[in-house]
C-alpha cells in the first residue's frame, strides 16, 4: 500500500508526538463536552488508536497546532 501526501498535508520529519485529550483541551482551553461535541459534529479531528485493539487514542501534534492556525486564519 502506497501512502499519499494528501492536500495540506505535509510530511513529518524528525520526532512525531501523540497527544491524548488531556492536552488537547488544554490547548483548546475546552472542556471535555466541548472537544467530544466538535469531535462528534465533524469541528475537530477525530482521534486515532494508538495500539492496535486498544482504548487509548491520540492525535498528532502537529494536526492540532495545524488546526489551531487554521482557526487564526478564517479557516473555519
Amino acid at each position: 500500500m502506497v501512502k499519499t501526501e494528501q492536500p495540506g498535508q505535509q510530511k513529518q520529519a524528525g520526532n512525531v508526538s501523540i497527544v491524548r485529550h488531556n492536552l488537547v483541551r488544554q490547548k483548546l482551553q475546552i472542556s471535555s463536552a466541548k472537544l467530544f461535541d466538535m469531535i462528534a459534529k465533524g469541528e475537530f479531528p477525530k482521534p486515532f488508536p494508538i495500539t492496535p485493539g486498544g482504548r487509548a487514542v491520540g492525535w498528532l501534534e502537529s494536526e492540532v497546532d495545524n488546526w489551531i492556525l487554521s482557526r487564526r486564519e478564517g479557516g473555519a
